[in-house]
């Protein structure tokens, strides 16, 4: 079975499109007559994909953001969920989208729960998101379950686009820097060199220069294949567990990075508990489900020891102060929701300023970002100009 885009016209004559699945182009085309639409283009979707496979092979957040919320309403208005899968797959026309829902559809019309038939897509769906949908098929209240989790994916990935958004403009200031000394020290240094070529001395900033000029000229090409594969050999460390405990342990002491990390933690630990909590979870079993969406690894140590203390009696907020993850103020607020008895409130709260918090991080970290990269170009560039015309003026003053 294939995937085939399609444009149609109606029984009215109103223009439709969407996407078929169908053994063969002929057999796509038989299936629209049959849904009384009248095609007059039949593309089959791999065919069409080839050109972009590297950039649709996979599953994006603002793919699974959309899945999210049109299962919530489609739930909501009384649509079967393999049904609804449906209704997605014909409208969404993404091929590894449209492959993936046709699978789970699949799976659920053989028997499957849907909570099952997501966890075949580790990748895409994480333990919490299959946990919190197998609470939602046992409560009968998925619609919600998959409102709250549309509302948190909504805002990681706007967070992702905002984060995206700032680091443009400083990438550009970087590239152009980048080329600007490519050009400076391949084409116009170079030239200089045969001016000077004959002098008795330089002046050392002048030889300097004219050195660097000629090691790059006589190693870019290894620099440049350096930097390429340093892309590679970091992927590959970054999914050694040992690069991992290395890297966790050492972003909760950098200065800048430390508070980061702590509050996208805290994120998503505290927004997973509260939607647990507002499904009926009991708190021990629920801290466990929202320890495995820690991803740091001291964190997620440090919170199973505080939820075995819980599940030994030990009171929650004592347990949680005694980790990295709750400042003072985020404590108070669990003792509150503790004697309250509203904790799903309360951590709702949290998750919801920490986010604010982060927001106004990403803020101020990308505001600062533009400046620096200006002076850095500016004195990089600028310094070798300065140097350039330095050297001109001392050719008066150098004898031949």
């Amino acid at each position: 079975m294939a995937f085939f885009n399609y444009k149609a016209y109606d029984s009215s004559g109103a223009k439709s499109e969407g996407l078929i699945e169908a053994t063969s182009e002929q057999d796509a085309i038989n299936k629209l007559k049959v849904q009384k639409l009248l095609p007059f283009e039949v593309k089959e979707e791999q065919k069409r994909a080839t050109t972009g496979v590297l950039f649709q092979s996979k599953v994006s957040l603002a793919d699974l953001e959309f899945l999210t919320a049109e299962l919530s309403l489609l739930l909501a208005t009384g649509v079967r969920i393999d049904r609804g899968l449906d209704i997605i797959r014909r409208t969404k026309a993404k091929a590894a989208l449209a492959q993936m829902l046709a699978n789970i559809s699949s799976s659920i019309k053989k028997g499957s729960s849907l909570s099952q038939a997501l966890r075949a897509y580790p990748d895409v769906f994480d333990n919490l998101y299959c946990n919190l949908i197998e609470l939602g098929e046992a409560s009968g209240n998925l619609s919600e379950i998959f409102s709250g989790i549309a509302k948190d994916l909504k805002f990681k990935r706007e967070l992702q686009r905002k984060i995206i958004g700032s680091l443009t403009y400083p990438c550009v200031i970087l590239f152009v820097c980048i080329l600007s000394i490519f050009f400076i020290f391949n084409f116009i240094i170079p030239k200089m060199a045969d001016m000077f070529g004959q002098l008795n001395s330089l002046p050392w900033y002048t030889q300097l220069m004219l050195s660097i000029s000629e090691w790059m000229n006589d190693y870019q090409v290894f620099l440049a294949l350096a930097v390429i594969a340093s892309v590679p050999a970091l992927i590959w460390a970054s999914k050694r567990e040992g690069f991992q405990h290395w890297w966790h342990k050492t972003a909760l002491k950098l200065p800048v990075i430390a508070n980061a990390s702590a509050t996208v933690e805290r994120i998503r630990f505290n927004s997973g508990l509260s939607l647990m909590l507002k499904a009926g979870v009991p708190i021990d079993q629920a801290l466990e489900l929202a320890a495995g969406n820690i991803k740091n690894h001291v964190l997620h140590h440090e919170m199973t020891i505080a939820r075995k203390k819980v599940k030994r009696g030990s009171q929650l907020t004592p347990a949680l102060q005694q980790t990295s993850l709750y400042p003072p103020f985020y404590i108070s607020l669990l003792e509150v929701g503790e004697e309250s008895g509203n904790l799903d409130i309360v951590f709702d709260e949290i998750a919801n300023r920490s986010r604010q918090d982060f927001e106004t991080w990403t803020d101020n970290m990308t505001s600062l970002i533009e400046p620096l990269m200006i002076l850095f170009m500016g004195g990089f560039v600028g310094g070798i100009v300065v140097i350039m015309l330095m050297s001109m003026i001392s050719l008066n003053d150098v004898g031949f």
